[in-house]
């Protein structure tokens, strides 16, 4: 059993005892604890810790762990209606400041206990490098000057490291190592269009992406893609009709879609996008989940890009945890200060001892051994789910089966409830994602993201399916009653 999950029982175990004791009342020994629930001294330490930290139990070095006093009554919540209109008493807004997280909140929030997470957003604790990412963390902490501040720009080291993976003729000084691939989207929307202006956008695209655009001020505007990536003259279109002058693209593994940019289309987006004196934001961070059937991968744009057009979000959290939250953004020209000044800002620096567990982790043997184990993961759980959709769910379009992400977009039927379908799905003891949130206009058709990268294996991927097929025959059955009536006779 994992150090952790012994942790979290044995607090769970106290946490329903504490009823027994007196506020005050101390606690049995830890060595008591030890003794009697078989775990380790380090486990007793990090259970009481951990309900230290909830408000629930005081320790006193030398005296032991005592229950904590119940905390004093809270005042009366005061009246906090005025709010509302302070929050939109601007009437000269373009857009409303009103920020949806649902979309990314999807993606985030745990399911309940025995539900199959078909919603996730990053790897399951089982596909993650932790003994890699833990023995990093330590030799980091180790280093020299870990723990003092690093350069604001990140540690050069790093910046090196990212430069060399995108290729062609970036350097370390057009690198700035961020907080994840969600605060270098931040900063550089904030940084190259001003709130009210047009973004250009995919469709369907990335909802965190679209709730950032939003809550910066700025409109959305959609471009279709198709199996080969954007389309180039509806591209050229509507950077005419709108003026924008920024685009975001994923042109490896589009999330949703999985869709790679096909090689004659490469050089157009650039070329229409200089010709409308735009940038490209390339966000290219499910680069390292690639499958094993891949082949060779297409170089980042921002590695064909002499001009200063693109800028190439990168980042390591995807083929690590939610929590190794390390990025790169690399731009060239003018733009690069602007960048660096925003995210100086926002957010100072990188913590210098993350930045040195992601050098030790990338360096070390351990990271070219994880990379090709997820790659051959991903292809499994990707055909395990095909599969079983192509056998149980035939009527669920699947229009694209991508060689690298960790999600399948499928095609629902006309006139299908998305809402209802993830409901039903919820209630069947599956999560999904339904594909409204996915588009910044209309949506063409009802849709569904499927993740396999959340899950513990093709075990539960299988059993995820056969639940989603009994949803499925659920919300159908409740269609034909609709339309024919509960009966099965047509309506008057």
């Amino acid at each position: 059993m994992y150090e952790s999950s012994s942790v979290g029982e044995l607090a769970n175990q106290l946490r329903q005892e504490l009823n027994r004791y007196s506020p005050g009342g101390k606690l049995p020994s830890s060595r008591a604890l030890v003794e009697r629930f078989r775990v380790s001294p380090v486990t007793v330490s990090r259970a009481l810790a951990q309900l230290a930290a909830e408000g629930l139990v005081v320790t006193r070095p030398g005296a032991g762990a005592f229950r904590a006093e119940p905390p004093a009554a809270r005042a009366a919540t005061g009246d906090t209606s005025w709010q509302e209109v302070a929050l939109s008493a601007d009437g000269a807004d373009l857009v409303p400041r009103t920020v949806d997280a649902s979309g990314v909140l999807a993606s985030l929030a745990a399911p309940p206990p025995g539900v199959v997470e078909f919603n996730g957003g990053y790897l399951h604790p089982s596909l993650q490098p932790e003994r890699a990412m833990a023995a990093a963390l330590a030799r980091a902490g180790r280093r020299p000057g870990a723990w003092g501040r690093p350069p604001v720009e990140g540690l050069p080291e790093l910046r090196e490291w990212f430069a060399r993976d995108i290729g062609g003729a970036v350097t370390a000084a057009e690198v700035l190592v961020t907080a994840g691939g969600q605060s270098a989207l931040t900063t550089a929307l904030r940084a190259l269009a001003p709130p009210g202006a047009p973004v250009l956008v995919e469709s369907p695209t990335y909802p965190g992406m679209l709730a950032i655009a939003r809550s910066a001020g700025l409109r959305p505007v959609p471009v279709p893609v198709d199996t080969d990536g954007v389309r180039p003259a509806l591209l050229a279109d509507a950077f005419r009709a709108t003026g924008a002058r920024v685009l975001v693209c994923q042109p490896l593994f589009q999330n949703p879609t999985g869709a790679v940019l096909a090689p004659e289309r490469r050089p157009e987006v650039l070329r229409i996008a200089r010709a409308a004196g735009a940038f490209v934001i390339e966000d290219d961070v499910v680069r390292r989940l690639v499958h094993e059937d891949a082949g060779p991968l297409p170089s980042p744009l921002a590695a064909d890009d002499p001009d200063g057009v693109v800028v190439h979000v990168g980042s390591l959290t995807k083929a690590t945890s939610a929590s190794f939250r390390v990025c790169a953004l690399t731009a060239r020209g003018p733009v690069l200060e602007r960048l660096r000044a925003i995210q100086v800002v926002d957010t100072f620096f990188v913590p210098r001892p993350l930045q040195e567990a992601a050098l030790e982790l990338v360096g070390s043997p351990a990271w070219p051994r994880h990379l090709r184990s997820i790659a051959a993961e991903l292809k499994t759980r990707r055909d395990t789910l095909t599969a079983a959709l192509r056998l149980h769910l035939p009527e669920l379009a699947l229009p694209h089966v991508p060689s690298g992400g960790y999600h399948l977009w499928l095609r629902l039927p006309d006139g299908t409830d998305e809402t209802a379908l993830a409901s039903a799905a919820l209630r069947a003891g599956v999560a999904l994602t339904p594909g409204r949130p996915y588009f910044s206009a209309e949506p063409p058709a009802p849709h569904l993201r499927l993740s396999f990268a959340g899950v513990a294996g093709p075990a539960e991927i299988t059993e995820g399916v056969r639940r989603l097929g009994a949803a499925w025959a659920e919300v159908r059955g409740e269609n034909r009653s609709t339309s024919t009536g509960r009966d099965g006779s047509l309506p008057a």
